[in-house]
């Protein structure tokens, strides 16, 4: 795609979302809807993008300042070809062709972009000089119309509040994707009027320029209009984000992942998912994550920017958040893993255990009802029932140190800073303070003191119940 720039608008308040945030921003997929048009761009090697924003404008310039965009603020909303005027000065020079999008659409795809350039630059001669996405629309309400001759040739497109009562039944619409010579572009861009309904510069206006100058306007037509559909509220929000999880839940299937039901699976845009992974239903996988080959996915797991290696069960109902988790590891039901944890290679984390930003090395596991929290572990570690690290005395947070084959019995607490030996043993009820030597034996329990007969004297003359 040599010598191609592209405009993406983004200066709309998007007033029916009713909200504080600007429309682009909000989320389809774990991304902003922005996003998707920026990204296919990239995709389909635009040299220039250019992003015209307005309202939010300095939150939309932060989330995008890492993307190699130019960004152009248009100060007051005057309309599609207003926008397009403000952006032209970042392309003052340029001599190739311009794509136009909507930062509002966010399901267009690359192949649909692809076709558009490949038709608008085809032949030698009578090249047109702007080429535009159409579809058939069965409730065309809301949408520009394509106005044809009776040759078929495009000759306008009539805005929605512009329409006489011919003109509204047509069902052929605008999608507002434009190609556009640049030299077409710079020279009429201009002498757009804003002689309308809404008072504003119309781009369509320039299909009607280009015909009056006897140039060529040409397009293609898209069968699924699903594609090239607006976010203007919540309620299409939601179902652009349900046709945007759709299409990446059968990307991943295509690969060779099993979706038991992909209707009830939550994939963000981004995740990878190794082949003959098992992902049941209700399980969200979003952020950066990267998931092996091999892996089971029980239902009801959620998994945010973390790494799971080939061979991994994940069982119900378990979270993941922020870690690393090595190869044929075993987590939950019912664990969860905060922020910062790496669990190396055949680790076992069963249900009810919380790990929090610690190391746990080959083998070790801890099969129930545990809390490990600032913790150090070495390899082939048992760690009982209720053991907590207690990591917090209110003030600092240190850290539990278990080197390899440590035993820690059920229902003990290690009070950090702590380090336990390697091969010690830690009775169960056990409170540990200070450091224990390799290979050692710690208790701290209690003497067992047995009363016989207090049963009965302390019932004696009280009825049951």
């Amino acid at each position: 795609m040599k010598n191609l720039a592209a405009v993406v608008l983004a200066a709309g308040k998007g007033t029916r979302m009713k909200s504080e945030k600007p429309k682009v921003l909000h989320e389809i997929a774990g991304k902003p809807m922005l996003f998707f048009p920026v990204n296919l761009l990239k995709n389909s090697g635009a040299g220039r993008i250019v992003l015209v924003v307005g309202f939010g404008s300095e939150a939309v310039v932060e989330a995008f300042s890492d993307q190699g965009l130019s960004f152009v603020t248009q100060e007051e909303q005057l309309g599609t070809g207003h926008a397009v005027m403000c952006a032209l000065k970042e392309l003052a020079g340029f001599t190739g062709d311009v794509l136009v999008l909507s930062g509002d659409v966010p399901l267009i795809r690359e192949e649909t972009v692809k076709t558009l350039l490949e038709h608008h630059r085809k032949g030698n001669k009578d090249k047109a000089v702007i080429s535009i996405v159409t579809t058939i629309e069965e409730n065309p309400k809301g949408y520009g119309r394509i106005v044809r001759n009776e040759h078929g040739a495009i000759t306008s497109i009539v805005e929605e509040k512009d329409c006489d009562s011919h003109q509204k039944k047509i069902k052929e619409v605008n999608t507002g994707i434009y190609l556009f010579s640049a030299d077409f572009l710079h020279s009429n861009i201009k002498k757009l009027g804003k002689e309308n309904a809404q008072g504003e510069y119309y781009l369509p206006d320039l299909i009607h320029m280009a015909v009056s100058q006897a140039l060529r306007v040409d397009s293609i037509s898209i069968t699924d209009a699903t594609e090239v559909m607006g976010v203007n509220n919540r309620v299409e929000l939601a179902k652009a984000a349900s046709h945007m999880r759709a299409r990446i839940n059968e990307e991943h299937m295509v690969s060779g992942v099993t979706i038991i039901d992909p209707l009830s699976t939550y994939i963000d845009s981004g995740v990878i998912v190794g082949n003959d992974t098992v992902i049941y239903p209700g399980v969200r996988l979003s952020g950066a994550t990267v998931v092996g080959k091999k892996c089971v996915i029980e239902e009801g797991s959620v998994i945010t920017s973390s790494k799971v290696g080939d061979g991994t069960a994940i069982k119900s109902y378990s979270v993941i958040e922020d870690s690393e988790v090595g190869k044929e590891n075993a987590i939950g039901p019912f664990a969860r893993l905060r922020p910062r944890t790496i669990l190396a290679d055949k680790v076992r984390i069963g249900n009810f255990v919380e790990v929090k930003k610690s190391t746990i090395g080959k083998g070790s596991k801890a099969n129930h009802l545990t809390y490990l929290g600032d913790s150090i572990i070495g390899e082939g570690v048992n760690i009982g029932a209720g053991t907590i690290t207690c990591n917090y005395d209110g003030v600092n947070k240190s850290v539990t140190t278990i080197e390899d084959g440590v035993f820690v019995g059920s229902d003990s607490q290690l009070i950090a800073p702590v380090t336990i030996g390697k091969g010690a043993y830690v009775g169960s009820g056990t409170t540990v303070t200070k450091d224990v030597p390799p290979g050692s034996l710690v208790v701290t329990r209690a003497p067992e003191k047995v009363i016989e007969g207090w049963t009965g004297r302390k019932l004696k003359g009280k009825g049951k119940g």
